[in-house]
């Protein structure tokens, strides 16, 4: 059986994150409204950790969601966003997910939002993979790692075990 091998430490991971934060004020400086939605999971954590950052150190009125939809078949099941009332019309909406990998669930979860007129849609990712299957790219990333197609990177944002493991 394959070893796991930490390629970030939680420290790291909190240094990536905030400079995640920073770079997403610095890029939305003439925003008022900024819309963090965090893909369901650790998506959705990390979404959170970048709006506790973000709210300390800007004055634009982020508001922050998650969207919710099946990362193996997202094609076979609806895709919903949590509140639901969030409008996004003329709004700057920003998606957060873990790692990178294929670019499938970025790009399904880039599909919901393209029925509404944005003012800009932007994705983040604490790590980025270049194995790319989909036409789709982050915005913002924390870390860019080459792997090989068999290899995996597994994400702990929570608990003792925090860090980036290479699988």
């Amino acid at each position: 059986m394959k070893e796991n091998t930490k390629i970030l430490n939680s420290y790291e991971i909190g240094l990536k994150i905030n400079r995640l934060a920073w770079e997403i004020y610095e890029d939305n400086l003439t925003q008022k409204n900024i819309l963090l939605i965090g893909i369901s999971g650790r998506g959705e954590k990390l979404a959170e950790k970048i709006y506790d950052i973000l709210i300390k150190i800007s004055s634009i009125n982020i508001q922050l969601g998650s969207i919710e939809l099946n990362k193996d078949v997202p094609f076979k099941h609806p895709i919903s966003v949590i509140p639901s009332n969030i409008q996004y019309t003329d709004e700057k909406v920003i998606l957060v997910d873990d790692v990178l990998n294929s670019g499938k669930t970025l790009m399904y979860a880039c599909k919901y939002f393209l029925n509404t007129s944005l003012h800009s849609l932007s994705t983040v990712v604490l790590v980025e993979r270049t194995h790319n299957r989909y036409p789709i790219k982050a915005n913002f990333v924390g870390f860019s790692l080459a792997t090989t197609l068999q290899e995996y990177i597994k994400v702990v944002l929570e608990g003792d075990g925090q860090g980036v493991y290479l699988c």
